[in-house]
C-alpha cells in the first residue's frame, strides 16, 4: 500500500517547538518533492514548506521563514518540519503531501500523486 504518515503532531506551548515527520509506505520518497501544507478551521489550506527531491532545494511560506526548518532522510524515507518559536496562528493540521519531480514548484495541490492523513499541531497555553 502506497502511503505517507504524518507524526509529532500534539500541543505546544507558545515559543516552544516540535518536529514533524512525514514517512513513507511502498514506494521511494527519493524521486519525490515533498510539500508540507496546514489546513486551519474555517481557513483554506496553504503551503508551508517544500524541498527537492535531492534536499539541495527548499522553500518557506512568508509566515514560517526563520522559524521552520525542512530536511529529509532518503535512507530513512522520511522528510522532517521542524518547527521552532510556535505562534497561536501556527494551529493547524499539517500533511505532506509528495509530487514526483526534482525541484519545489509550487503548492498546486493537483501537482501531488500522495498524500498523508494530517496530523494537528495546536499551540496555546
Amino acid at each position: 500500500q502506497l502511503q505517507l504518515v504524518e507524526s509529532g503532531g500534539g500541543l505546544v506551548q507558545p515559543g516552544g517547538s516540535l518536529r514533524l515527520s512525514c514517512a513513507a509506505s511502498g514506494f521511494t520518497l527519493h524521486y519525490y518533492v515533498i510539500s508540507w501544507f496546514r489546513q486551519a478551521p474555517g481557513k483554506e489550506r496553504e503551503g508551508v514548506s517544500c524541498i527537492g527531491s535531492s534536499g539541495g532545494s527548499t522553500r518557506y511560506a512568508d509566515s514560517v521563514k526563520g522559524r521552520f526548518t525542512i530536511s529529509r532522510d532518503n535512507a530513512k524515507n522520511t522528510v522532517y518540519l521542524q518547527m521552532n518559536s510556535l505562534k497561536p496562528e501556527d494551529t493547524a493540521v499539517y500533511y505532506c503531501a509528495a509530487d514526483r519531480n526534482f525541484y519545489c514548484s509550487g503548492y498546486v495541490a493537483s501537482r501531488y500523486d500522495y498524500w498523508g492523513q494530517g496530523t494537528q499541531v495546536t499551540v496555546s497555553s
